[in-house]
Order: structure tokens, then C-alpha cells, then sequence
């Protein structure tokens, strides 16, 4: 029997959130086997092969597959890494990983956007935040759909894993290809804030010394409540009075959540230290840190809905793909969960007007404009 590659094994325990030890003794194995097998000092014999995948559920193909890319932790920008332990951020770098496998799948039977996205280091937020827009042509108009707006500008967009939920989102250059991942079980508000962070990521903080921790945090935040919400635009058309049923009313301007709102109205001097103290606590009373009054729909992706679309019309479905990968069709079911639409069948479905046959062009304007 040719021999596993070792780091595949390693991924997998990683995938599953399980040290050498939980390993070994859900296999019925040693933490002393588990270790000589990650190290390729020895390979283990078939029926202990087939004992390893039955415990990781990745079928045994996965294990002689060649290794896989995975997200250059130094650079990878983690959202309160601080509350989130060794463990799930493993899991979230083992998910992410295998998203780069179906990535570059993806990239090799489609044809996708080219990366666009302006990189200006040492600049602040604001500035940088106008910056982004002026060159993306969006002028001070609100950003119809973030996930498209990503998409049609590169950048590849997929979803955090159930077990990842801890994880509010993160993002990554590999190479010279952009990647953000959103937690897609919050409010459709948060994750567009979310994503938004992760542009102020991916287009501040890249190459040599930049800002950690809190101040990468905090110029993110920045960056993103400034992109979602321009100056100009909310000088302009945000209520005065500081009452929380106007600030509800007019979120939707921007598709923000009323907390984001409060936040760039105050960041703003449109709202007193006092008025901004009372909202918050009002809307931390009520409860619309988690449930949103008069919630937006989620976003979903554009490109992931074209191209298992396209697949389906050829007669592949998520299975083959997962095949083809070596990889439990729940992992790749995990990493498009809650941005691809599950299709109806028969005539109530909508065939999108691109025609995906062989090579597609997907290719997507950006969907700036106010919805």
C-alpha cells in the first residue's frame, strides 16, 4: 500500500477539533501512533486506515491525496482572536483550507473575476474607505448586495463552518488572490458588516509591518462602517433627533443594523456621547444586538450560485465534486452554507440567464447601485 501524506492526516484531526489523544482513543489507537503517523515516521496498515477515516469521517482517498494549501496563519486576520481558543481557530484555518481545494477547483472549470482590490497600507480608514469607492466607482451610493460587490471585484467568498461559529469572520490574501470568509448563522446586517471589516483587512493590513490585535480590529471597524456608510451620504440623511424607532426606520438607507448606524452617527458627531449611551443601552435592552428590527434579507453569492447551477445543468452535482476533491461532501456543503440557494425543481426553477457550458465566463459587474 503506497504511503498516507502525513499532512492530510494532520488537517483532518484538525478539520475535527481533536487533539492526538482524542484521536488515538476514538480510533482505538496510541497518541504515540497518531504522532508517528503525522510525522511520516510510520504509515498505518489498512485496517488501521480505515479505523482513522471512520473516526475523522474523511474517506481514505483524502489521505494520499498530495497536501493541501493552507491559509498563511501570520497574515490571516481573526476577528476577537482573544475569545476564541487554539482549537476552533484551527478548525477555522483546517475549513479554510479545504475552501482553497475547492477554490482552486472552482478556478480551473470556470472562469472568474480577476482580484481588484486596492491595497493602501498606512492610510486611515476613512480615507482609505473613499479611496476603495472612488476607484470601484460607487460614489456615496449604498452597496446593494456586499457578497456581489466582493465577488465581482475578485474576491472569493465563502461560509464558516457550524463548529467556526465562534468566529465572527476572517480573511486572507494567498498570493495574489483575496479570500474572506463570513459566519453565515448572524443577522444578514452583522454579516454585511462583516464583510465590509474584511475588505478594510484585505486592502489595509498586507505585506510587512502592520497593525495587530485591537488597533487591526479597530482600523477594520473603521473601515467598514465608513464603506457601508459614507460621510457625505449620512450627514446628509440620518435622522437628528437621536430617538431609536428614526434610527430603525432609517437603517435601511444603508442596510446596516441600528447599532452600526448609532456607531458611524456618533463616529460622525451626529450623536452626543449621552444620546449614543442612551441607544445603546436601549438597543441592548430590546435585544437588537442579536435580533434585528426589520431585518434585510441575507445575502447570498453570485459566483458559488452560477457555478453549482452550471454543474447541475451538465449533470454534476455536489457529490461528484466532493469526489473529485477526496473530501466528505459535508465539508464542501459547509463552506457554501447559507451563500448558495438551494434551487426548486421542475419549472419552478429559475435558470440564471448565463449560458454555463464548458469554460463559462462568470464574470460579474459590481452591484453598487441603491437598492
Amino acid at each position: 500500500m503506497p504511503s498516507i501524506n502525513p499532512s492530510r492526516l494532520v488537517l483532518a484531526r484538525k478539520r475535527n477539533g481533536l487533539t492526538k489523544k482524542e484521536l488515538a482513543d476514538k480510533a482505538g489507537l496510541t497518541s504515540r501512533s497518531i504522532s508517528s503517523f503525522e510525522s511520516g515516521t510510520h504509515d498505518p496498515s489498512a485496517t488501521t486506515l480505515e479505523s482513522l477515516s471512520e473516526a475523522l469521517g474523511f474517506p481514505i482517498d483524502f489521505f494520499f491525496a498530495p497536501s493541501v494549501d493552507e491559509p498563511p496563519l501570520e497574515a490571516t486576520s481573526f476577528r476577537a482572536l482573544s475569545r476564541i481558543t487554539a482549537r476552533q481557530r484551527d478548525q477555522a484555518v483546517a475549513s479554510a483550507a479545504i475552501a482553497l481545494q475547492l477554490s482552486r477547483w472552482i478556478d480551473e472549470t470556470f472562469s472568474l473575476p480577476h482580484p481588484d482590490v486596492p491595497r493602501m497600507q498606512h492610510i486611515d480608514p476613512e480615507t482609505a474607505a473613499d479611496g476603495v469607492r472612488r476607484e470601484w466607482g460607487l460614489g456615496e451610493r449604498s452597496i446593494g448586495n456586499m457578497i456581489h460587490l466582493l465577488e465581482a471585484r475578485g474576491v472569493r467568498v465563502f461560509s464558516l463552518a457550524e463548529e467556526c461559529a465562534e468566529v465572527d469572520a476572517f480573511s486572507f490574501w494567498f498570493g495574489d488572490q483575496p479570500f474572506v470568509f463570513l459566519n453565515t448563522f448572524k443577522t444578514a446586517e452583522h454579516s454585511r458588516m462583516d464583510a465590509a471589516h474584511e475588505l478594510g483587512h484585505l486592502v489595509l493590513h498586507w505585506g510587512h509591518d502592520i497593525p495587530k490585535g485591537r488597533e487591526a480590529e479597530r482600523e477594520a471597524q473603521a473601515f467598514g462602517s465608513a464603506f457601508l456608510m459614507p460621510r457625505g451620504s449620512v450627514i446628509a440623511e440620518a435622522p437628528r433627533s437621536g430617538r431609536l424607532d428614526q434610527l430603525i426606520a432609517s437603517k435601511r438607507r444603508w442596510r446596516v443594523s441600528v447599532a452600526a448606524l448609532a456607531y458611524r452617527m456618533h463616529a460622525l458627531g451626529l450623536l452626543s456621547d449621552w444620546q449614543y449611551r442612551t441607544l445603546f443601552m436601549e438597543i441592548s435592552r430590546l435585544g437588537y444586538r442579536k435580533n434585528e428590527p426589520d431585518g434585510i434579507p441575507r445575502e447570498t453569492s453570485q459566483i458559488l450560485g452560477k457555478v453549482f447551477q452550471g454543474l447541475r445543468d451538465e449533470g454534476t452535482s455536489k457529490a461528484d465534486v466532493a469526489r473529485e476533491l477526496s473530501i466528505p461532501i459535508s465539508e464542501l456543503q459547509k463552506v457554501i452554507f447559507g451563500l448558495v440557494i438551494t434551487p426548486l425543481s421542475g419549472d419552478g426553477h429559475q435558470t440564471s440567464s448565463d449560458e454555463l457550458s464548458g469554460r463559462p465566463d462568470l464574470r460579474v459587474v459590481p452591484t453598487g447601485e441603491s437598492t
